[in-house]
This record gives C-alpha cells, structure tokens and sequence, in this order.
C-alpha cells in the first residue's frame, strides 16, 4: 500500500511540474509576442513621427522663423516678439468697424470682413485667410518694419472665392 501511494505521490507531483512548465512557458511566450507586438508598435510610431516631422518642417519653410535669410534681415532682434508685433498689428484692424482695411472688399449683407489667420512668409509677405462668416477669401499683404520698429502693411492681391459669395 505504501508502495502505491508513493507511486500515486510520485505521478501527481510529475503532473504538477508538467502543468507547471506548461503554464510558464505558454505565459514566456505570450510576453514575448506582446513585446514584439509593442516594438513594432513603436517603430510604426516612430516612423509616423519621423513623417511628420519632415511634412512639418516642409509646410514651415515659408515661414519667417525657418527662412534664415529674412531672419538674417531682422538681425538683432527678437524674431518671435516681431512676429507677435506684425499680428498684433493685424488684430488691430480688425477692430475697424467697418472690417479689415488689408481686405480691400466692402462688407456683404452689411457683415464686414475681418482676418481669421494669418501665416507670415518672410521678411517682407504675409498670407490672410479672412471672412465674414459666409463668403471667404485670401490676401497677400506686404508688410514693412522701419527702423523705429513702426510696421506698416499694404496688400498686393486680395481673392474672395467666388463660391461662397452668396
């Protein structure tokens, strides 16, 4: 009987170990495909950022901040807190009440037009987007920075899209 139940010990124990490795080694494999999973996920992300790294910094090349040479035109001054001056400027004829002067279009159905955005070029151009809720266009507008820091704007082509004048 002793004998029996040692043997009956001992297939029980070897079952447990059996289940046992099982176990850890079906868990060992499914971290690992969880970790593959995951660098791959991370190269994907990667790659994604690396993408819209480059879409960015081509988007921004007509910018004044990426444009060396217009930045090399305001040397010794603070680009950033130029710009910021050139679409205070801007903001501040959108105060006019009978719309932007930069626009150069009259108001439709007594809405003037004002500048929504604004995407400064270089040195010298600015691009507008500007609207008066219904009908939307762009301007081109030139703007000039004398030496007592005054800024002065004039549009060259104002373009109010034709299908959204109702």
């Amino acid at each position: 009987m002793k004998k029996n139940l040692y043997l009956y010990l001992f297939i029980f124990s070897l079952l447990i170990n059996i289940f046992t490795y099982v176990y850890f080694d079906n868990k060992a494999k499914f971290n690992q495909s969880q970790l593959a999973k995951a660098e791959k996920n991370d190269k994907a992300a990667s790659d994604s950022i690396r993408y819209f790294k480059q879409v960015l910094e081509e988007a921004n090349y007509f910018s004044l901040e990426n444009n060396d040479n217009a930045a090399e035109y305001f040397a010794g001054q603070d680009i950033a807190a130029l710009s910021e001056k050139v679409r205070a400027g801007i903001d501040k004829y959108n105060q006019n009440k009978n719309g932007n002067p930069l626009v150069e279009y009259p108001a439709i159905g007594g809405v003037p037009f004002l500048i929504n955005k604004i995407k400064i070029l270089n040195h010298r151009w600015i691009i507008a987007d500007f609207s008066n809720g219904k009908a939307w266009g762009e301007v081109l507008i030139k703007y000039f920075v004398d030496s007592n820091g005054q800024v002065t704007y004039e549009p060259l082509q104002t373009i109010l899209y034709s299908d959204t004048v109702n």
